[in-house]
């Protein structure tokens, strides 16, 4: 499975933003798919998920209530809906992608910048 994420910019305060992940390979509506993020001197973590019929999602509570995860398995596509966006959610934001037996994570995108402005 190879990742391409997309839709990240500059954006202030209270606005919004939607990545967008393609995945190549026949298999993605088997996979979970993930959203993580890396601010500068920042360890990665974990953002959002979502299984493979998108009927279960998980959030990072910091952004519970603001992020949405969805996907469209006819387009082989995770989103990731970014509402009232705080300048901590700057960073860089993955999508990843897991077999629901693994419990890691295998396959990575190649990030996508997300500067919020205060």
């Amino acid at each position: 499975v190879q990742l391409q994420a997309s839709g990240g910019g500059l954006v202030q305060a209270g606005g919004s933003l939607r990545l967008s992940c393609v995945a190549t390979g026949r298999t993605f509506s088997t996979y979970v798919m993930g959203w993580f993020r890396q601010a500068p001197g920042k360890e990665r973590e974990f953002v959002a998920s979502i299984n493979w019929s998108g009927s279960s999602t998980g959030y990072a509570g910091s952004v519970k209530g603001r992020f949405a995860i969805s996907r469209d398995n006819a387009k082989n596509t995770v989103y990731l809906q970014m509402n009232s966006l705080k300048p901590e959610d700057t960073a860089v934001y993955y999508c990843a992608a897991r077999s629901s037996s693994n419990s890691r994570y295998n396959y990575w995108g190649q990030g996508t910048q997300v500067t919020v402005s205060s």
